[in-house]
């Protein structure tokens, strides 16, 4: 997949703000309360944040797919919102979620905030498109101008847009570093920072992709993605390889960091030919099959995912 497959045009939506604790499942609720709640001179006043962080949170909950631009709405030029599909059941009344408590939901979103179509291609190209595993926020931010200019048919964002997303991108993913003039509440406040896919490389100012098995990332959560991946990217078959899992620019793999083998080991507990979801050893490597349509089996994978989870049955897959 390649990144105008994959990736819209938007740079610097978030208003230089990462995601903070609550702002996914804000977005969500203001939105299933009111088609309009982010429009308005009133907003700040009735979401209870400045006009920016308005902006910011109205971009985080479509960049997560939670909610969308209504394409009936009759104003086109500030269309009204709508909830998905996938919102209301994550975190619509009784949803899988709705309170956003259990630790599988961050490695959710991580998913979908990558997931086709991605409205963040900056963060994009930092995990499918750069190859190093130390790096600076400059050497990344290099590399991101450098895969930029290849696209002919997208308009070159401005260099502060484009460090923008770097920044907002290292501060969702990374710990600060621990200094006097860093609050406590600064090294707490994005929910991702739990997931520990960026750490801090051994010098200041470096940073470092965690690379490896993700023991905290559930089975049924990575199966989601795999299904949601093919289903986004494939109109037909029944089987996908797991190197093309790993390997490919946009899959599962790239966003978790996994290779073949971990991505095996993390999606054997999920296996189950019950529900039409099944590994075979075929000649020239494994492949993931299933016997099922993609979209409802990937829908029943995370119904058991959060129907279990809910009971505390897999407290040994959690972060802590």
């Amino acid at each position: 997949m390649r990144l105008v497959e994959a990736a819209l045009p938007f740079f610097a939506r978030h208003e230089t703000f990462h995601p903070r604790y609550g702002w996914f499942r804000k977005a969500y609720a203001q939105v299933a309360q009111d088609p309009r709640a982010f429009l308005g001179n009133d907003a700040p006043v009735r979401i209870g944040v400045g006009k920016n962080m308005v902006r910011a949170i109205r971009f985080w909950g479509l960049a997560a797919k939670l909610i969308e631009e209504d394409p009936y709405s009759p104003n086109r030029r500030a269309p009204d919102l709508r909830t998905t599909d996938l919102g209301d059941s994550l975190f619509g009344k009784g949803g899988w979620d709705e309170y956003m408590e259990d630790p599988g939901t961050l490695w959710l979103l991580h998913w979908l905030l990558l997931a086709p179509p991605c409205h963040l291609p900056v963060w994009w190209i930092a995990f499918n498109a750069f190859h190093a595993v130390e790096f600076s926020d400059d050497q990344l931010e290099s590399a991101v101008e450098t895969q930029l200019d290849l696209v002919s048919d997208w308009r070159k964002p401005h260099p502060s847009s484009r460090r923008k997303d770097v920044g907002a991108l290292l501060r969702t993913y990374a710990p600060q570093e621990k200094t006097k003039r860093v609050p406590i509440d600064d090294l707490l406040d994005c929910p991702l920072r739990e997931l520990d896919l960026i750490g801090r490389g051994p010098d200041p100012g470096r940073f470092r992709f965690a690379l490896g098995a993700k023991p905290a990332l559930p089975s049924e959560i990575l199966a989601y993605a795999v299904l949601d991946y093919i289903e986004r990217t494939d109109t037909s078959g029944s089987t996908v390889t797991l190197d093309r899992l790993t390997t490919e620019p946009g899959a599962p793999g790239r966003a978790f960091m996994l290779n073949e083998s971990e991505m095996l080991a993390g999606l054997a507990p999920a296996v189950d030919p019950v529900t039409g979801l099944d590994l075979i050893s075929v000649t020239g490597g494994i492949q993931l099959a299933w016997s099922e349509d993609r979209r409802a089996l990937a829908t029943q994978v995370l119904d058991q995912y959060y129907g279990v989870s809910a009971l505390g049955e897999r407290a040994s897959t959690t972060t802590t």
